[in-house]
C-alpha cells in the first residue's frame, strides 16, 4: 500500500517545527541576502558584525526585532563593524538581533499619488487608504542628469506675487532660494508660490515642520491645487533619518513626473533642517565637524540634492525648485546659507525689519536676485526695473537724512522722484496670502503710479 501523504497533524513536533521554518524562509531573497548581528547599541546608531564586506555607504538594512522588521541606513563601514542609523525613532534593538542587507531604498511613484500625503518612506499618512505603486522603481539616491544633456532654461512664468514678478522673475527649470530668519514669513511666501498655475504637478517636502501646520498648509494653502500635488512630510519630532530622506523622496517623485514630460514645481521647506538632520546622523557616526558644527558630508549632500532639480534632458519636462533656507540668527552668511546661495539660480531675501513695518511679503528688492531674470523680462521691462531699483536705493540711502530734516525738495530731481514714487511702489508690492494672485504685476504698478500722478498714460510702465 503506498504511503499516504503526511498531514501537519501527523508530523512529530520537531518535524512540524522544521516545516514551519522551511515555509518561513522559503523566500529566495532572504536566502541570498547577506546578514549580520547587532554588536553594540548607542544613542542614534548601532553597529553590526558580519556585513562589512556586503554593504556600501548609504545602503539600507533591515533589522529584525520582536516588534517586526525595521529599516536603517549604513552610515559608516569598518573592516569588522558596520554603523547603522535606524530610520524609526525608538526602535527596540537588542544585542545579537539579525540584520539583513536590503540595498538602495527605492520607491515606485505613480500619477495615482496626486492628492496624497505620505511620509519619507512613501507610506500614506492622510488616512485615505493605501496608494498604488507604479511600475518604475527608482532609488532616492539618484544623481543629476549630465550637464550637457540638459535643456536650456528659456521660458519665464508668472508666480502671482508682484514683488517677485517685477524684481526677481522666475523661469521654468530655475532653482530659487528664499532666505530668512525664523518667523519672518518663509512658509507664508511658499504657500503663495505653490498656487502658481504654470505647473502640471506640485511636489512639496515639509522637513522638520511643526505638526500642527501640516494640515493647515495642505488644506488651506493648497486647497484645490492639492489635486495635482503630492506632499512628503517629516515633522520635527521624527528621526533625523526620516527628516534627511524627505527631500530625497520628494525630488525622486518630481523626477518621475519630469521624465513623463511634465513641468513640476518642487518646494522644500526647509533645506536647513535637511542639513541639520545630516549633521545629527553624521555626528552619531563619528564624523568630525569642519564649519560651525557642520561636518563635510553636509556640503557634499546639499549640491547632490539641489542639482537634481532644474531642466531635464531633451524631450523631458522641468523641475522648478523653490527652496527655503533658515538663516541662523538672521546671519545671511552662515555656512548653509552661503553654500546654498552659490548653488541656486537666484535668491529672495526676506528682511525682519520689513516684516516689522507690516510689509508682507517682506522681500528686499535690492538684495534679491534672479540669475535668469533677463530670460523673463522684455527689454523695456529690464530698463524699467533698473530704474525702479535706482529709485528704491536712493530712497533708502537717504532715509536718515530725511528723518533729520536734511532733505530739500528741488535740489535733487532723482531724490524728488524717489520720495514721491517709492512709497507707492511699496504699497503695490504688499500682498497677503488671502489676496488674489496678480495677473500682471507691471500693469498693477503702472495703474498705481498713474492714479497717484493723476494722468492717463505713462510710457514705459506698461508690460
Amino acid at each position: 500500500m503506498p504511503n499516504a501523504p503526511l498531514t501537519e497533524g501527523a508530523l512529530s513536533p520537531k518535524l512540524a517545527h522544521l516545516a514551519g521554518l522551511t515555509e518561513r524562509y522559503a523566500n529566495p531573497a532572504f536566502l541570498v541576502a547577506p546578514g549580520g548581528h547587532v554588536q553594540t547599541i548607542a544613542a542614534g546608531h548601532y553597529t553590526v558584525t558580519g556585513l562589512s564586506r556586503h554593504v556600501r555607504l548609504g545602503e539600507f538594512v533591515a533589522h529584525r526585532s520582536p516588534t517586526g522588521v525595521h529599516l536603517g541606513e549604513v552610515v559608516r563601514v569598518e573592516p569588522e563593524l558596520t554603523y547603522v542609523c535606524p530610520i524609526e525613532p525608538g526602535e527596540p534593538i537588542g544585542i545579537h538581533d539579525v540584520v539583513i542587507r536590503k540595498g538602495a531604498f527605492r520607491i515606485s511613484p505613480s500619477a495615482a499619488w496626486c492628492g496624497r500625503t505620505v511620509n519619507s518612506l512613501c507610506e500614506p499618512i492622510d488616512g485615505l487608504g493605501p496608494i498604488a505603486e507604479g511600475l518604475d522603481r527608482r532609488s532616492i539616491s539618484n544623481t543629476a542628469p549630465p550637464s550637457m544633456t540638459r535643456q536650456r532654461v528659456e521660458k519665464g512664468f508668472r508666480t502671482g506675487v508682484r514683488a517677485i514678478d517685477i524684481f526677481s522673475p522666475l523661469c521654468l527649470g530655475q532653482r530659487l532660494g528664499i532666505f530668512a530668519g525664523s518667523g519672518v514669513g518663509k512658509s507664508t511666501l511658499l504657500s503663495m508660490l505653490a498656487r502658481a498655475d504654470a505647473f502640471d504637478k506640485v511636489v512639496i517636502a515639509l522637513v522638520g515642520e511643526r505638526g500642527r501646520e501640516v494640515r493647515e498648509f495642505i488644506e488651506d494653502t493648497l486647497g484645490a491645487n492639492m489635486k495635482k500635488s503630492i506632499a512628503v512630510v517629516a515633522t520635527s519630532d521624527e528621526s533625523p533619518m526620516l527628516r534627511k530622506m524627505a527631500p530625497l523622496t520628494a525630488v525622486t517623485i518630481a523626477e518621475y513626473f519630469r521624465d513623463q514630460g511634465e513641468n513640476v514645481l518642487l518646494i522644500v521647506d526647509s533645506v536647513t533642517r535637511f542639513a541639520h538632520a545630516i549633521r545629527e546622523v553624521a555626528t552619531a557616526s563619528g564624523e568630525p565637524p569642519i564649519a560651525r558644527g557642520y561636518p563635510a558630508s553636509v556640503f557634499t549632500e546639499l549640491p547632490r540634492l539641489l542639482e537634481r532639480a532644474g531642466p531635464g534632458p531633451e524631450g523631458t519636462g522641468t523641475i522648478t525648485a523653490i527652496i527655503s533656507i533658515l538663516v541662523d540668527g538672521d546671519n545671511h552668511n552662515d555656512p548653509i546659507a552661503d553654500s546654498t546661495r552659490g548653488i541656486l539660480d537666484g535668491h529672495i531675501v526676506l528682511q525682519r525689519s520689513l516684516a516689522e513695518e507690516g510689509r508682507y511679503p517682506p522681500i528686499d528688492p535690492l538684495a534679491s536676485i534672479s540669475r535668469l531674470a533677463r530670460k523673463a523680462w522684455t527689454p523695456d521691462q529690464e530698463k524699467l526695473v533698473s530704474r525702479l531699483k535706482t529709485l528704491v536705493h536712493r530712497f533708502e540711502e537717504t532715509r536718515d537724512l530725511r528723518l533729520i530734516g536734511g532733505y530739500r525738495q528741488g535740489a535733487d530731481p532723482d531724490l524728488d522722484m524717489a520720495v514721491k514714487q517709492v512709497p507707492i511702489i511699496y504699497d503695490v508690492l504688499k500682498q497677503s496670502p488671502g489676496d488674489a494672485d496678480s495677473l500682471d504685476a507691471f500693469a498693477d504698478l503702472a495703474g498705481a503710479l498713474k492714479a497717484a500722478a493723476g494722468i492717463g498714460n505713462q510710457p514705459g510702465i506698461r508690460r
